[in-house]
C-alpha cells in the first residue's frame, strides 16, 4: 500500500444541491464586485487580522513538517481562479498562457488520474486476492480469485456504477466510509508494527536518515497529497464557496493526510525497513488473519476512491473535446471507454512501485509545485517581496529538480518488486507464525545462514 491514501477522499463534497454536471456556468467568484473582491479574497481583509495571523501561524507549522508547500499550492490554485474569474484548472491556465498551456495542462490532468484508476485496480486486485485466499476450502489457484477477475469484478459492480454519477457531491458519503476504513487500517498498521516488527531482522544501514535516491520519495509523496486536478470540483460543490473557506478545509484536510501519511510510513519501515515495498501489504503474510482484515479494508477504501479520479478524466475530455458539455449518452460511452482502458492496462501491470514513481515526478510535480505558483506570478500585481510571491518564486524551482531529477533516479534506480511473492520470513524453514492473529508472533526457529546473509 502507498503511503497513504489520495488526500481527496478526505475532502468530501458539502453540497448535495451543487449541481456539477457538464454545463458551463459563470464562474464562481467573478472578478470584481461592488467591494472590489480581487482585494478582499485574495489579500487578508483588515477586520479579520486575528484571524489570518493564527492561519500563518499554522502554515508555518505545516511547513516545518513538510507538506505547507503542498498546502500552499492547493490555496494559491484557488487564487488564481479568483484573479482570472475561472472556475476550473484549465480555464485558469488557459487564460494565463494560453492555447498551448491549456493542452499541456490537459494532459497532464488526464494522464495522472487514469494512471491512479490504473494503481487503484492493481491495488484492489491484488489485495482482495489474497483476502479471497483465506476463505476455508477455496483453491488458492482458482481463477475467480485472481488479480484479473477480481480487477474485473469490481470495475462492473462498483467503480463504473459509482464513475457513472454526474454530481461529484454524490460521493461525499463514499468518501467518509473510505476515510473511516482507512483509520481502521491504520490501527492494523500500527499493532503488527509492535507484534511484528522485533521478529524482523533489519536491513544494512536501515537507519541512515537520507539515501543518494531519496528524490524518489518525493514522487511517490507527490502522488500521495495531491488533489489540485479535482480542487476547483470540490471547492465548486462548497457551499458559498469562498478562499477562507477554502483555506480552512485545505488545512485541515492536509493536517489529517500527513497523520495518517506519517503514521503508516513510521510503522511500515520500523516492521520492515529496507523491504519494504511499494504496496505495504505485499510485505505481510497471507496467513496473518488481522491483516487479511486489513487488506480487505484496503481494498474497499481504493475501490470508494477510484471514481474520484474518473471524474476528473471525464471532465478534460469533455473540456478538450465537447465544449464542456457531455450529452448523456456521450459521458455513458466516455466513462465507459475510460475505465475499460485503465482496466486493461492494470491487468498488463503489477508493480506498483514504479507507477507511483513516475505519474508522481511526471504528473503530479508539475500539477502541483510548477503551475500553480506560474499562474499566481504572472496574474497577481502583488510586489515581488509579497510572501505569496516569495512562495511561488522557491516552488518554481524546487518542481523542476523534482520532476528532472525524480524521473531519472525512478528510471536508473527503480524499485524491488516482489508481486505475489511470498517474503522469506513467512516460510516455515525460515520463521514460523503462530495464530498470528494473536497480539504476540512466536519465533519457532532461527533464520538460516542462508536468509541471513541477505541482509548482510
Amino acid at each position: 500500500m502507498r503511503a497513504g491514501t489520495p488526500p481527496q477522499h478526505l475532502l468530501p463534497a458539502q453540497d448535495n444541491r451543487a449541481a456539477m454536471g457538464y454545463q458551463r456556468q459563470d464562474p464562481v467568484i467573478p472578478p470584481q464586485r461592488d467591494l472590489d473582491d480581487r482585494e478582499t479574497l485574495v489579500t487578508e481583509h483588515e477586520n479579520k487580522e486575528k484571524t489570518c495571523q493564527s492561519a500563518a501561524l499554522f502554515n508555518v507549522v505545516n511547513s516545518i513538517i513538510g507538506s505547507g508547500i503542498i498546502d500552499f499550492s492547493l490555496v494559491l490554485l484557488i487564487k488564481g481562479g479568483a484573479l482570472s474569474g475561472t472556475d476550473t484548472y484549465q480555464s485558469l491556465v488557459n487564460k494565463t498562457f494560453g492555447f498551448p498551456g491549456y493542452i499541456l495542462l490537459s494532459v497532464l490532468q488526464f494522464l495522472y488520474p487514469f494512471i491512479a484508476m490504473i494503481s487503484y485496480n492493481i491495488i484492489a486486485g491484488d489485495t482482495l486476492s489474497k483476502v479471497f485466499q483465506r476463505i476455508p476450502g477455496v483453491d488458492p489457484e482458482n481463477v475467480f480469485i485472481g488479480r484479473h477477475f477480481i480487477i474485473g469484478l469490481s470495475t462492473v459492480t462498483f467503480t463504473l456504477p459509482l464513475s457513472l454519477y454526474r454530481n461529484i457531491a454524490k460521493l461525499g458519503k463514499v468518501s467518509l466510509i473510505s476515510t473511516g476504513l482507512t483509520t481502521l487500517i491504520l490501527g492494523i498498521v500500527m499493532a503488527r508494527a509492535i507484534s511484528l516488527g522485533p521478529h524482523i531482522p533489519k536491513t544494512e544501514d536501515a537507519w541512515v536518515f537520507a539515501k543518494p535516491n531519496a528524490i524518489q520519495a518525493v514522487g511517490v509523496m507527490s502522488f500521495a497529497f495531491i488533489c489540485h486536478h479535482n480542487s476547483f470540483l470540490v471547492y465548486s460543490s462548497l457551499e458559498e464557496p469562498t478562499v477562507a473557506k477554502w483555506s480552512r478545509l485545505i488545512h485541515m484536510s492536509i493536517v489529517i493526510s500527513v497523520f495518517i501519511c506519517i503514521f503508516f510510513a513510521t510503522c511500515g519501515y520500523l516492521t520492515f525497513t529496507g523491504f519494504t515495498q511499494g504496496d505495504l501489504f505485499e510485505n505481510y503474510c497471507r496467513n496473518d488473519d488481522l491483516v487479511t482484515f486489513g487488506r480487505f479494508c484496503y481494498g474497499v477504501t481504493v475501490i470508494l476512491t477510484y471514481p474520484m479520479e474518473c471524474f476528473v478524466t471525464r471532465e478534460v475530455i469533455a473540456n478538450v473535446f465537447f465544449g464542456g458539455n457531455l450529452s448523456s449518452v456521450f459521458h455513458i460511452v466516455v466513462t465507459v471507454m475510460v475505465i475499460t482502458v485503465a482496466t486493461l492496462v492494470s491487468l498488463l501491470i503489477d508493480c506498483l512501485g514504479i507507477v507511483l514513481e513516475l505519474n508522481g515526478v511526471l504528473c503530479a510535480t508539475p500539477l502541483i509545485f510548477i503551475i500553480p505558483s506560474a499562474c499566481y506570478l504572472k496574474l497577481s500585481e502583488e510586489p515581488r517581496t509579497h510572501s505569496d510571491k516569495i512562495m511561488s518564486y522557491v516552488m518554481l524551482p524546487i518542481g523542476a529538480a523534482v520532476m528532472v531529477f525524480g524521473f531519472v533516479m525512478a528510471i536508473t534506480n527503480p524499485q524491488d518488486c516482489t508481486h505475489g511473492q511470498e517474503m522469506f520470513y513467512c516460510f516455515p524453514d525460515n520463521f514460523s507464525l503462530t495464530n498470528t492473529s494473536e497480539s504476540h508472533i512466536q519465533q519457532t526457529t532461527q533464520l538460516s545462514i542462508v536468509n541471513i546473509s541477505i541482509f548482510q
